[in-house]
């Protein structure tokens, strides 16, 4: 057993709804909006650790982008004589000091001093929501107002989307892919998956007015870019839109520069979710 008084490391689980946060990372709490990491800490503090607790977050998902699971390290010091917390009491205690935000602990468990959340991750997986055949931006259904995106313009071509999804398979330099703002140790990476499946609504998907539907691009790897996912969905749709040719993909990675996407090119944060992340 450990030491009295070292520190005991954790693996969480967590989702979020990322509509009113800055994103997942922390930020300055003056801000109007900040990070979920911030009420993470927040709630951590109310469990009276004798040293403050970081959380190190293995995925950063951006403002307005929602996670289903992502998942922290943190380490939790506690006074002389109190025995290290249960993953159980872990997650009730986090859970309890979260409410009423729209964050959750999903699971708890104690790990190694070694582990790390973001460099131990095998792959992140996301799944990227489109609400297909809307005329107009209020067919939208209420419930799903920030969890998706309805491109305009009516159908989208699947297969012409699918060939095209195809030239991205595999492992790329995606510097065309990644955003302008951020520069990468390596553009390279490796995509496992990129697919696209029907989907369904969240709610009441009997009352969907008639011609729309659900579309989900799914897609894995062991890290993505910064924006990387939501500048591939974008280029997906406008080959669906008949804007691109599915052929214009493969020219796109090959030209490896950022500003070769047009800058409306990038799919809106709202419809995009951290799926899981394996370790």
């Amino acid at each position: 057993p450990a030491m009295a008084g070292a520190p005991a490391r954790y693996l969480v689980f967590f989702q979020y709804l990322g509509t009113r946060y800055s994103g997942v990372m922390e930020t300055k709490s003056d801000q109007a909006l900040v990070g979920v990491q911030n009420y993470l800490e927040k709630a951590a503090e109310r469990l009276r650790p004798s040293a403050p607790v970081k959380f190190h977050i293995s995925s950063r998902t951006d403002r307005g982008v929602h996670a289903l699971a992502n998942a922290a390290h943190l380490d939790i010091q506690r006074g002389p004589g109190r025995p290290p917390l249960s993953g159980a009491q872990l997650l009730h205690g986090l859970n309890r000091h979260l409410r009423p935000e729209p964050i959750r602990i999903l699971s708890a468990q104690r790990v190694s001093s070694t582990f790390h959340a973001r460099f131990c991750a095998l792959s992140r997986t996301y799944v990227y929501r489109l609400l297909l055949g809307c005329a107009h931006r209020s067919q939208i259904p209420v419930f799903e107002q920030d969890l998706c995106w309805a491109p305009p313009g009516g159908a989208l071509d699947i297969a012409a989307m699918r060939a095209a999804a195809q030239l991205l398979l595999g492992t790329h330099d995606f510097s065309t892919f990644r955003s302008p703002r951020a520069a990468a140790p390596s553009p390279v990476r490796t995509l496992q998956l990129l697919q696209l499946q029907p989907g369904h609504g969240l709610v009441g998907q009997q009352h969907l007015p008639r011609g729309l539907e659900f579309w989900e691009v799914k897609v894995k790897s062991k890290s993505f870019l910064y924006r990387q996912v939501r500048r591939m969905v974008g280029a997906l749709v406008a080959v669906g839109q008949g804007r691109m040719a599915p052929g214009r993909l493969r020219e796109l990675l090959e030209l490896r520069d950022p500003r070769a996407l047009p800058p409306h090119a990038t799919a809106p944060p709202q419809g995009l979710f951290l799926h899981s992340v394996e370790y």
